[in-house]
């Protein structure tokens, strides 16, 4: 089966990357990104590589190479399908907030969508990919709708889940650990298969049923979140025995059994994945009442959460347990450092538990717009957004929020917060200045050699 044409439905955080890469890649594939959001193709398309609706490093580069040669990004969804070979599904699957399976399951609406759009626009074979993350047994759903249509054309269904770090997108997709492709056609398994063998070797090229690569992906989000929490966990141990996170992480970090990464102590993950995928799987766990295994993994999230909420109570305990009028300077807004995404970022929970109890909230990061901060805060539905926009303030300059403030809280590990003038920083605050360091970036020896009454998890 020989791949000409390629359609991604969705042009998100996987869909477009993921697309300009194989773009790039494979130079005779046409590939086109379809969106039902004008603005998003619109951004896409922007002359202004700068005006990318993602930022994520080095995908710029890849997008203006590939970019009106064979790699185009429209909002003529009918189009692309009809003219594709193979289908990727790159859409979101959020936690759903309704019905049976509230705050556990996948909401899969967006991907039946999919599925009945690409039923009805068809005319000619097609393969269709897996790219979202979904639960188990999603594939046999859709090739149910697929196969269902009475107009003759053959659908085989593949499971491809992305495996990417925001911030290190562009590397993970030029340089992979591992393609996973799962589906039941050797035909269409080895078209997907020739796609990805333009840049990947091929003993990094898997192959399984599709079950298998459907919870694959869950597992592995759940097995690095696990390690989150594993160590946050112990964080709260040392600074109650005054042993130090950051040295018995480098202790069992050292053991090959055990690795280095994802051992960093900090105030917890956030993103659009770890968190959403563990819920899908132990609301799985929970359909075959497999309630131990639920339990097991549920204990992630009430460890994650618990960190956000003990990093609040830290911040209020220290100010003297009152932080009513008092100005917090907040430094990041993102989940993770070299990306705009906010989605479940600790910051936002952080945030919001200092706004309840009074305080006068600035907020920097340098890629996240204020926009995008005041409707994070206000999806929380906590207080009214008037209430939010008097107590929350979004400045562009680092300076200018840490002035006059009481406390700084790191909440991102950006590099250039290390890079800063604390000596300016320390002058201009109010005294004692304290500093919590969420995600333990900051020199501690410097800090306090200045003055500041540092804070670190885990120490």
């Amino acid at each position: 089966m020989n791949i000409n044409k390629i359609c991604c439905i969705g042009a998100g955080y996987v869909g477009g990357p993921t697309m300009a890469v194989i773009a790039q890649k494979c130079p005779n594939i046409k590939v086109t990104v379809v969106d039902l959001n004008e603005k998003r193709i619109d951004d896409w398309n922007s002359e202004d590589l700068s005006l990318l609706p993602i930022f994520e490093p080095g995908l710029d580069e890849v997008v203006g190479e590939a970019r009106g040669r064979n790699l185009f990004f429209s909002t003529d969804v009918d189009k692309a399908i009809e003219e594709a070979d193979m289908v990727f599904i790159s859409v979101n699957t959020p936690t759903k907030t309704y019905g049976r399976g509230k705050d556990m399951a996948a909401d899969l609406k967006y991907v039946e969508l999919c599925a009945r759009q690409i039923a009805k626009v068809a005319t000619t074979d097609k393969i269709v990919v897996e790219k979202s993350t979904l639960p188990v047994r999603t594939a046999e759903a859709i090739h149910n709708v697929l196969s269902e249509t009475g107009n003759g054309v053959n659908f085989q269904i593949l499971s491809n889940p992305e495996f990417l770090a925001e911030g290190t997108a562009i590397q993970d997709l030029l340089n992979p650990d591992r393609i996973l492709i799962g589906g039941e056609s050797e035909d269409a398994i080895q078209a997907l298969v020739d796609v990805y063998s333009n840049w990947v070797d091929d003993d990094k090229i898997l192959t399984t049923n599709v079950w298998s690569s459907e919870l694959s992906k869950l597992v592995a989000n759940a097995f690095l979140a696990q390690r989150v929490s594993s160590i946050n966990s112990i964080s709260e141990l040392c600074e109650k025995t005054g042993a130090n996170v950051k040295e018995v992480a480098r202790s069992i970090g050292m053991d090959s059994r055990i690795g280095s990464k994802f051992l960093n102590a900090s105030v917890g993950f956030g993103g659009s994945c770890f968190q959403k995928d563990i819920l899908n799987l132990v609301y799985i766990a929970k359909t075959y009442g497999l309630n131990e295994v639920a339990d097991y993994w549920e204990q992630v999230i009430i460890m994650n959460n618990h960190q956000k909420t003990r990093f609040t109570s830290n911040i209020l305990s220290t100010l003297y347990n009152t932080v009513s009028g008092k100005k917090i300077a907040m430094l990041g807004w993102a989940f993770k450092k070299d990306t705009n995404d906010t989605r479940e970022s600790a910051a936002i929970y952080v945030a919001d538990g200092l706004l309840e109890e009074r305080a006068q909230v600035y907020v920097y990061d340098p890629k996240v717009k204020e926009a995008r901060v005041y409707e994070d805060i206000n999806y929380l539905n906590t207080r009214g957004e008037e209430e939010n926009k008097d107590l929350l303030s979004v400045v562009t300059d680092p300076y200018k929020a840490c002035e006059d403030a009481h406390a700084i809280a790191v909440l991102t590990e950006w590099d250039e917060f290390k890079s800063y003038d604390w000596h300016k920083i320390y002058d201009k605050m109010l005294k004692p200045a304290f500093i919590f360091d969420g995600r333990g970036i900051l020199d501690r020896a410097e800090l306090e050699g200045i003055g500041f009454e540092y804070y670190n998890i885990g120490e």
